[in-house]
């Protein structure tokens, strides 16, 4: 029997007992009575689904406490409705590691200079991501009346220095791969990371199902999973010869030891392991190939546009970088053979 939506059952074992609850996401767990599509279990279902939206555990935590209003934020739409998946998973926790630790702490008590000092203990690239979170945070708790000031308002923040992510040379990339022959996992990895130019979570979920054949030649579709942006990316021949030597029979090309898709930590973890085994430099990251692929396009005398069109950057603020430094390598190279030394 097809049962109503958002409705599962569970036979308890010891009677063979059938019971129903209501199970919607952000929405606490409610019990239904009586058999599925009786008028008792109907009527209990409807007062369910037209029920307020109540923040789960909110019974179970101070009013008022900084575990309360992260616990109301989290169910919130200013969470839901405005972000990417992505950002949603990097700040939701963030939220939990800042509930686990002040959580009984009163909201309204938090003063500036405590969020300062916080933000500050904090490395530079975590720091800008913390801030933007307690903002938004601080900014629903105002709204709802559980402050009176946004104590982030006055917070800047912190300029990184560097160019963030390690570039990977065509020195250390060919070490990787003279390490790594085709046809290992690792050479994969770095193919994938490499000729797509994606992030780490989308090229652990690419398989063979997302391959198109286009009268181009065959392409790769990639929905990315931090933007949304979708892209039908060139299957240039380097990677289609490493495609063609590690055969897979499972949804991803990337597979565990266990045959199971990588999750993000896990493929960085595993990442790690494999620049390590090729001797290279702890810089030398996964998503430093994504950075070296939009260099070498930019070397090869792409445009922006080109660029973006390969790796998905929503704007050019990144990707001015890459260009600059190739159109001055380029020009310097031309002056250098213009040049005659007497």
């Amino acid at each position: 029997m097809k049962l109503p939506k958002y409705v599962q059952a569970w036979v308890d074992g010891r009677d063979g007992r059938a019971y129903y609850y209501l199970r919607r996401r952000g929405f606490p767990r409610v019990r239904l009575p009586g058999l599925p599509w009786s008028p008792s279990f109907m009527a209990a279902y409807e007062a369910a689904m037209s029920g307020p939206r109540t923040a789960i555990g909110a019974g179970r935590i101070k009013p008022g406490s900084v575990a309360a209003v992260v616990a109301e934020y989290l169910d919130s739409q200013k969470f839901f409705g405005s972000k990417s998946a992505g950002t949603q998973r990097m700040r939701r926790g963030i939220l939990e590691r800042f509930r686990a630790a002040y959580g009984d702490r009163p909201f309204a008590l938090l003063p500036p200079e405590w969020i300062e000092a916080l933000l500050d203990s904090k490395p530079p690239h975590a720091a800008r991501s913390w801030l933007v979170t307690l903002r938004s945070l601080c900014q629903f708790a105002v709204k709802r009346g559980y402050r009176r000031d946004d104590p982030t308002a006055a917070t800047k923040q912190r300029a990184v220095k560097g160019d963030g992510f390690h570039c990977w040379t065509d020195a250390e990339i060919a070490q990787f791969e003279a390490h790594h022959p085709i046809g290992s996992k690792p050479r994969l990895a770095l193919a994938l990371l490499f000729y797509t130019a994606q992030r780490r979570g989308d090229v652990v979920r690419m398989g063979r199902q997302h391959i198109r054949e286009t009268p181009e030649g065959p392409v790769l579709y990639v929905k990315q999973r931090k933007t949304g942006i979708e892209l039908l990316i060139p299957i240039y021949p380097e990677l289609r010869a490493v495609l063609d030597a590690t055969p897979s029979k499972h949804l991803t090309f990337l597979v565990t030891a266990t045959g199971k898709p990588y999750g993000d930590n896990h493929f960085s973890e595993s990442f790690r392991e494999w620049t390590d085994a090729a001797g290279l430099p702890k810089r030398c990251s996964a998503h430093g190939l994504r950075k070296a692929r939009c260099r070498w396009f930019a070397e090869h005398g792409c445009s922006g546009n080109e660029i973006m069109a390969n790796s998905g950057h929503g704007t050019m603020k990144e990707l001015v970088r890459y260009t600059k430094a190739a159109d001055q390598a380029r020009l310097a190279r031309n002056a250098m053979t213009r040049t005659v030394i007497g």
